[in-house]
């Protein structure tokens, strides 16, 4: 089976962002101490958290950070009514074009949700 266009820029997107990284040390170091302070749990879980990246992602209409936080979506438990009702509220603050990128979110988290799924069950 054919990886999808999301499969396929998630695994792009270390590559892609570590050349700006690697161009550009210490705002690679400080972007990534910003990640680490924030993919954890606090107040609010970081399942939560990824979920309201994804939000922001698809309102942002930004195809990286789609496959990305979608993925972290999937791997972290979420379910397809979760990533519904996360771009239905991207919608109502992104408008017209974030219900285009909202569905193409669903079909990427399909996707990843897909991938984690083993291809045969003894």
């Amino acid at each position: 089976m054919e990886k999808s266009k999301w499969v396929k820029i998630s695994e792009e997107l270390p590559a892609v962002v570590g050349e700006l990284n690697r161009g550009l040390p210490e705002f690679g170091a400080a972007f990534v101490g910003i990640q680490k302070a924030v993919c954890k749990d606090g107040a609010l879980s970081y399942k939560t958290k990824e979920l309201i990246a994804a939000a922001l992602a698809i309102a942002s209409r930004c195809e990286g950070c789609i496959s990305y936080h979608l993925k972290a979506c999937a791997d972290l438990g979420a379910t397809r009514e979760e990533i519904l009702e996360v771009a239905s509220v991207a919608v109502m603050m992104g408008g017209g074009p974030s219900h285009y990128y909202g569905s193409q979110a669903v079909k990427a988290f399909d996707d990843f949700v897909a991938q984690k799924k083993p291809v045969c069950q003894a």
